[in-house]
């Protein structure tokens, strides 16, 4: 009984030590997160997974980083490959928790990236599925603010491509699905009214007004995303290209 009980004492002791690991782990990553240093992020998120295997959370958190390393890199091998393993990591985390909206919604993420470096027929199979899984996340959460980002920029990016682009993908791979600049505004305006102080709704807000003809607001659109502290990895490149956009004006 004896032998038992101190059995029982160590192995919860070394329970107790292993989870403040995985706080740590947890709370350095944000940190590194927050400084916009992907690599530290992506190290310590990957050896939480190890100290905590099957977590949904860190998984999706990999694949958040593996997402966001494609920003530090130049190549498009690497920027690819970055992009394969967000989404295997995406994959990971919706199927250990399929009902939450961000994992749903890093699905939708990942395979909008991975459609730069696919051919025609996967961009547009990664488009619906971009759409679907929008929808799905903003359906458990409806004022999940990104979720109504990616849908609203899927909107107006659908809704802008040419009649001759959309003749031949309907003629060769089946159409899309309906689209319009009207509706990537309306879902870009909730995002920004659900997160006013996130700098990236702003910049794609102004993108959608510029596609559905409104050009004056959309300037003052960007010129509010710059105004914003960037708060996220994400927000830089935002910024980077609603000020590219200013200055085309």
């Amino acid at each position: 009984m004896r032998l038992g009980r101190l059995l029982f004492f160590f192995f919860a002791g070394a329970a107790s030590a292993l989870a403040a690991d995985v706080a740590q782990l947890l709370a350095d990553a944000r940190a590194a997160e927050t400084r916009f240093d992907s690599k530290s992020a992506l190290e310590l998120y990957l050896a939480a997974d190890v100290a905590q295997p099957n977590d949904p959370f860190i998984l999706q958190k990999i694949a958040r980083q593996y997402s966001d390393s494609t920003f530090d890199s130049t190549a498009l091998v690497e920027q690819k490959k970055f992009c394969d393993l967000a989404l295997s990591y995406a994959k990971r985390a919706h199927a250990l928790a399929p009902n939450n909206a961000v994992n749903l919604l890093s699905l939708a993420i990942c395979y909008a990236k991975i459609g730069f470096y696919a051919d025609n027929k996967t961009k547009i199979a990664n488009s619906r599925l971009v759409k679907d899984y929008a929808v799905a996340a903003l359906a458990l959460d409806p004022d999940y603010s990104y979720a109504h980002h990616v849908l609203g920029q899927w909107h107006y990016e659908v809704a802008s491509i040419n009649a001759t682009t959309r003749f031949l993908v309907r003629l060769i791979y089946g159409g899309l699905p309906a689209a319009s600049t009207a509706d990537g505004v309306q879902h870009l305006r909730r995002a920004v009214a659900l997160d006013p102080q996130n700098p990236s709704h702003h910049a794609e807000l102004g993108f959608a007004l510029g596609s559905d003809g409104q050009a004056d607001a959309a300037q003052q659109t960007f010129a509010r995303a710059l105004e914003l502290p960037p708060r996220d990895k994400h927000d830089l490149q935002s910024q980077a290209r609603a000020r590219a956009a200013l200055n085309r004006s």
